[in-house]
């Protein structure tokens, strides 16, 4: 899998608060880690559930559909994260929210 560009949603300030939606696949040897939730705790990320898959002792990966708010760079340092653990993103450009 390659790694993911950054999103660079907000090339002028980095700072700036930002909104991105993103679908994620969370590969079945992850199960029982807290991958969302790390992206609060380590990234400081706020993120919505909006839909999942994902089975109680599931034999496949997981699905997820988040929205995701913080910072451009928090969320580009987020998902170099994710890929470093080889979880799938997806993500439409254009489909940020600057401001917040």
């Amino acid at each position: 899998m390659t790694t993911p560009q950054p999103l660079h949603l907000d090339q002028s300030e980095f700072d700036r608060p930002t909104e991105t939606r993103l679908k994620i696949k969370i590969p079945q040897k992850y199960q029982q880690q807290p991958i969302i939730s790390r992206l609060t705790s380590h990234h400081g990320l706020e993120v919505n559930i909006v839909a999942a898959l994902l089975g109680a002792n599931s034999q496949n990966d997981g699905w997820f559909d988040l929205e995701i708010r913080g910072s451009s760079q928090q969320i580009d340092n987020a998902l170099l994260d994710l890929a470093e653990l080889d979880v799938e993103v997806w993500y439409q450009s254009g489909q940020e929210i600057d401001g917040w």
